[in-house]
């Protein structure tokens, strides 16, 4: 059964794409990846299990569309927010530092929503492109009218190490401080100053 386009969706439906969105990341919150059972998705957000795959077509499609949203919610936050420093490599350190921080604070949920947007399901393509856009828009906050002309290299790097190391915490070759420390080595390299 095809998926129905968030953009086709009533107000109903969603807000019952929403409540199925939430249930999922309470799981992975307080689980992880296995721990997601499509059914007990349906009981925790009150819905049919055929209502879920009227949304998504399978567990890692859900969970990547849980990292649009969070992608999103960061996204907007810190549009609105002032970055404190005066430097591209000040700005930048402060939103690594702030994106970082709350997959600290949600590890389970953190390394479930890394491992559903690695996936192979064609269904999750859309989801990688959403989150590599919002995360290009959420980096550029950053770079300097100065820097302009570095922009997208600075961005394109910053993001394959952040890729990069988000997986080697998933696959417990590291852990999620290490995912920090090498961002902000990378962006210091990518301003100019050698950490």
């Amino acid at each position: 059964m095809a998926t129905i386009p968030v953009h086709e969706l009533t107000r109903s439906q969603i807000a019952r794409r929403e409540r199925v969105v939430r249930a999922a990341m309470e799981l992975a919150s307080e689980g992880g990846y296995e721990v997601v059972q499509m059914r007990d998705v349906a009981a925790r957000a009150h819905v049919a299990l055929g209502t879920i795959y009227r949304y998504f077509s399978s567990k890692d499609h859900l969970l990547a569309a849980g990292l649009v949203e969070w992608v999103g919610e960061l996204n907007q936050r810190l549009q609105v927010r002032k970055l404190h420093g005066d430097t591209t490599l000040e700005k930048l350190l402060e939103i690594l530092r702030a994106s970082t921080s709350s997959l600290e604070r949600e590890p389970n949920m953190g390394a479930a929503m890394v491992t559903a947007i690695t996936s192979p399901d064609p269904s999750v393509s859309q989801c990688q492109q959403d989150v590599s856009a919002a995360m290009i828009e959420i980096l550029s906050l950053a770079i300097a009218p100065d820097q302009e002309d570095r922009r997208d290299g600075i961005i394109s790097v910053l993001l394959h190490v952040w890729f990069s190391s988000l997986l080697g915490w998933v696959n417990g070759w590291r852990n999620v401080s290490t995912v920090g420390q090498e961002l902000e080595i990378a962006a210091k390299l990518l301003c100019g100053q050698i950490p």
